[in-house]
């Protein structure tokens, strides 16, 4: 009787064990590409798994899914886009469509539920301006808070601990964004090397009266075409990881309207997004500052000098920050 009771004892404990075992899997999250992982990275920690699909230096407007790709969609408990504009991302929501994936597939409209904003065009007919969201923290924030959500309906026994890593998320980015806006004055403008530029400038209040490249499909702007407008600007913004010849085009301009020149970084990977959020403002708030002309880039030690400006400023950043500055 007694070893029976063990057998029965034994297939019990050893029907747990899997369930245990997936309990402690941390869920999958597959973003489109890095700037978004890196969102949800920052975000959430180690308490999720993420990857993302478009290799750095691949143009996102052509990339298609491999059949590799596909596989790891069908493992994912969630899908993070750029809101679904991307032929890549179109694909995702066609393959959840035909049940070909089963994870949760956040767009545009579980964005803008928490917040999402698209800016316009107003250079080339006011259209919404779909390229480089991620770099306005408002709209990373919505990002994240989306995230957690899905992260939530998909692990609930961990539900906690989610909402627990995004509300960290948010503080950080919020102090962040309360340091930088103090430190830029009303009525500022620059004209921008591209539409993406516009996301990382006009959350601290300065407004992208023109861009170089109007759209993606559209030819640049002859850089002639461009001066009044630019010597009405305070700065020319670019990216410094944009083509050489777009690079090219930006330092042209600064150097012909006698305005300063602000590089940021629009695509990055293995980065943490508060860190690159910190430098793409530093180098803006250093370019406002800037001589005629003068070409300027953020070092790393031109981060803790912002912070230093937004203390005097009367903004406490808090803990957060320092941490990511030392790293």
């Amino acid at each position: 009787m007694r070893v029976g009771t063990l057998f029965i004892a034994l297939l019990l404990i050893g029907s747990l064990i899997p369930f245990t075992s997936a309990a402690e899997e941390k869920p999958l999250v597959v973003a489109s590409i890095a700037p978004i992982a890196s969102i949800v990275a920052d975000a959430f920690g180690d308490s999720v798994e993420v990857v993302y699909l478009i290799p750095p230096g691949a143009d996102p407007h052509e990339y298609q899914l491999t059949a590799s790709q596909i596989e790891i969609l069908r493992r994912a408990d969630v899908i993070v886009t750029t809101g679904g504009h991307l032929p890549l991302e179109k694909k995702i929501v066609k393959l959840k469509e035909e049940g070909t994936i089963t994870g949760e597939v956040l767009v545009i409209d579980d964005y803008r539920r928490e917040g999402f904003r698209y800016l316009p065009e107003r250079w080339y007919n006011g259209k919404d301006n779909p390229h480089g969201v991620w770099l306005d923290p408002t709209n990373a924030l919505a990002i994240a808070s989306a995230t957690e959500k899905a992260l939530e309906r998909a692990d609930p026994v961990r539900a906690g601990l989610y909402s627990e890593r995004y509300r960290d998320f948010e503080s950080r980015v919020r102090t962040i964004v309360e340091a930088y806006r103090a430190l830029v004055e009303e009525n500022k403008t620059a004209v921008i090397q591209m539409p993406s530029n516009q996301y990382a400038i006009e959350w601290l209040g300065i407004r992208a009266a023109a861009s170089i490249k109007p759209e993606e499909e559209v030819p640049a702007i002859g850089i002639d075409e461009l001066i009044e407008t630019a010597e009405g600007a305070d700065l020319v913004v670019y990216a410094l990881d944009s083509p050489d010849q777009m690079k090219d085009a930006a330092r042209e301009l600064a150097a012909k309207s006698g305005k300063p020149l602000a590089g940021i970084t629009v695509f990055w990977s293995e980065r943490p997004y508060t860190e690159v959020l910190i430098e793409n403002s530093a180098a803006v708030i250093k370019a406002l500052g800037g001589e005629s002309g003068e070409v300027l880039q953020v070092r790393r030690d031109d981060v803790g000098s912002y912070v230093a400006l937004s203390l005097i400023a009367g903004i406490v950043l808090g803990v957060a920050i320092g941490a990511i500055l030392k790293k």
